[in-house]
Order: C-alpha cells, then sequence, then structure tokens
C-alpha cells in the first residue's frame, strides 16, 4: 500500500445535480460535477486533481489520435438503503487496467493509487448516486497518450482521468443475439484481452449491421474458423448448458470479466459445475435444439446480467426459454444486486465501501 493519495480538490461552482432528471437516465450521457486527472511524466505519475467536469485541452498531434494508445475501465458504486455508498471489486478492475496498459506499452498505476482516485471522486459526487432499483453511478477510468509526436513509437507522457456519472440499467428487454461468423473482434496474439478503445471502434461496423437486421447484440466467434464462441457485444457470454455453467476460457482474444468472474465465483459455492473452456457454435446449437440450453446471458458492469431471449446462426433463430422463468440467472442477479445494494452480507468482501 501506498500512503494516503495527495489530491487536488477544486470544487465546482454551481452545482447541476437540481437539473439532472434522474428518472430519465440515458446510459453514458450524463456526468457528475467533477472529474480526476493525473498525468505522466519523467516516469512518475504526478499531479492529481479532483475538478470541474469539462473539456481537457491537448494538442491535435497527441498519440492517442493518431496510434490508438487509449484505454478505458468500467466499474459501478451503488448507493445503500442506509445511505452508504460502496464501489464493487474496484481492485479486480485496478488488476485488469494494469493489464491493458502493458498490453497497449503504457505505464501501469499502482492498484491502490487506482481504487483511491475512483473511490475520492466518487465521495466528491456521491449525491449523485442514484437510489433507485437497477439504477448506480458509472465509473470511467481511461488513460491515452499525450506526447505532442507523429511517430510511431510509445508515448512518454501519459493523462489518467476518471469520469462518473449517474445510469439506468444498460439493456432494457432480453436480447436477440446473432452469432457472427465474417467479422472479428479480436485474434490470436492480438489485444482482445484489453479494454482498448481500438477494440470497441472495429466492433461498431459489424454491430450497425446487425442491428439494422433487428438484432441486440453479436456473439463474436474466434477469428480463425469462426467455430467457437468468445463474447458478446458489451460482455462476456455464458450459458448453462446440461446444467453446468459454461464460457469461454480467458485468453488473449477474452475479456477477463469481473462480472464473469463473481458469476463463476457464485456458481461454484452454490455446487454448480463451471467449465471455462472452448464453447463450440455446434454444441451450443445442438443445445437450444434440444432443449439443454437451458440459459444464456451476457455478464458485464455495464450490463449486469442480461438474459438473452434467441439465439440466430446462419439465418436460423433459436428461440430459448422466457426469461423470467430461468432460476439460474435470475438467482445470479438477485444475489449480485442483493451484495451490492447492501442489502445481504458480503462474506467475499466484494463492496468498496466510500
Amino acid at each position: 500500500m501506498t500512503d494516503t493519495l495527495d489530491i487536488k480538490i477544486t470544487k465546482a461552482a454551481n452545482s447541476r445535480l437540481a437539473e439532472t432528471d434522474f428518472d430519465n437516465l440515458p446510459f453514458g450521457k450524463v456526468f457528475t460535477d467533477h472529474m480526476l486527472v493525473a498525468d505522466y511524466a519523467d516516469g512518475e505519475w504526478k499531479n492529481f486533481e479532483i475538478l470541474p467536469y469539462g473539456p481537457i485541452l491537448m494538442s491535435p498531434a497527441i498519440s492517442a489520435l493518431h496510434y490508438g494508445q487509449s484505454f478505458f475501465e468500467g466499474i459501478k458504486a451503488y448507493k445503500h438503503a442506509n445511505g452508504e455508498v460502496s464501489i464493487f471489486r474496484p481492485d479486480k478492475n485496478a488488476i485488469r487496467f494494469n493489464k491493458s496498459a502493458e498490453r497497449l506499452c503504457m505505464p501501469t498505476l499502482p492498484e491502490d493509487v487506482f481504487v483511491q482516485s475512483i473511490a475520492a471522486l466518487v465521495d466528491i459526487d456521491r449525491e449523485w448516486i442514484p437510489g433507485k432499483a437497477n439504477h448506480a453511478l458509472y465509473i470511467r477510468p481511461f488513460m491515452f497518450a499525450t506526447d505532442p509526436f507523429l511517430g510511431v513509437n510509445p508515448s512518454a507522457t501519459y493523462k489518467f482521468v476518471v469520469i462518473v456519472g449517474p445510469v439506468g440499467p444498460y439493456f432494457s428487454k432480453p436480447l436477440k443475439v446473432k452469432i457472427e461468423t465474417h467479422y472479428t473482434r479480436a485474434a490470436e496474439g492480438g489485444m482482445g484481452y484489453a479494454k482498448a478503445a481500438g477494440n470497441y471502434g472495429a466492433s461498431m461496423l459489424p454491430a450497425r449491421k446487425a442491428t439494422e437486421e433487428g438484432f441486440d447484440q453479436l456473439i463474436w466467434t474466434d477469428a480463425k474458423e469462426h467455430k467457437y464462441i468468445e463474447e458478446m457485444g458489451a460482455a462476456n457470454a455464458m450459458f448453462l448448458l446440461d446444467g453446468r455453467l459454461i464460457t469461454a476460457e480467458t485468453k488473449d482474444t477474452i475479456l477477463d470479466g469481473v462480472t464473469r468472474d463473481t458469476v463463476i465465483a457464485l456458481a461454484k459455492s452454490w455446487g454448480i459445475p463451471v467449465e471455462e473452456r472452448k464453447v463450440s457454435v455446434a454444441e451450443l446449437i445442438e443445445g437450444a435444439k434440444n432443449g439443454k440450453l437451458t440459459d444464456a446471458f451476457g455478464a458485464g458492469t455495464a450490463a449486469t446480467i442480461a438474459s438473452v431471449a434467441s439465439i440466430t446462426y446462419e439465418g436460423v433463430e433459436y428461440p430459448l426459454s422466457d426469461p423470467a422463468t430461468r432460476e439460474f440467472s435470475k438467482k445470479v442477479l438477485t444475489t449480485l444486486d442483493d451484495i451490492k445494494y447492501g442489502r445481504a452480507e458480503d462474506p467475499q468482501g466484494w463492496n468498496h465501501m466510500v
């Protein structure tokens, strides 16, 4: 552990809290009064500051804009009935943040500095955290290269920023998904396991095509043969098949999701067999046909637990059981919510109290 982080704080002169419609919170479009920024230069992190939310001045030549040295994380904070506030498993995000940094040849941030940074910002803007069910404060830490130099080399300077905003549910209904067999999200040896901005840029065209076809999300497959399930567009894909929870193993094409890890831990504690392995499209479709695929959902910080209503593969739609009748994913969602909102014991210590 480092000492308590020294953060300069400049409060906003006027809060926008009273102007915010908490009954209408489009995901990712409403932000709080403050943000946190820090600089990396001369081999060290410095200038940690919480200041009013607003534009960041930058050179048009910065490396991030030209060569893609940019990545982010996604975390949520929750308000408990007694008014206390918790952040869910930020230590796991800190570890993944540094994995992304290493893959993009960017500086790491000490894990406790990462957690202290987001906790300090959440504390400043804690009044922005919604008290409603299925609502939270979304936390977006990100880092980008700032050298004003046009050359294909890692930057020597970087900026770490955290912004936060109140959010409602990411998905409003069970999802119609399509198994993607042409476009590729990530290839072996690439950076699919990092939350690199470029990964998401590359996914937008196929995602838009899927939306135009009437689908809510894609299920990505492997780049080599398109025979194995990898991720959904906004979450890890998880399935209850013949009584076993199965999901793609984390490797260099799969994001090591915090919610994914939490679901696996819960399943194991309930005595449900868990298999992290290659999941073939063929076995998934066969399970949908013979009724052994009894649950399917996306697991992610933004999505939480997003039920899959149907899976379409090569033009054929395979409807699944009514999400309202699925015991496993409903139990997972209820258990997660009870822990996050402070309604149940937290034996694993997943809640970081602010």
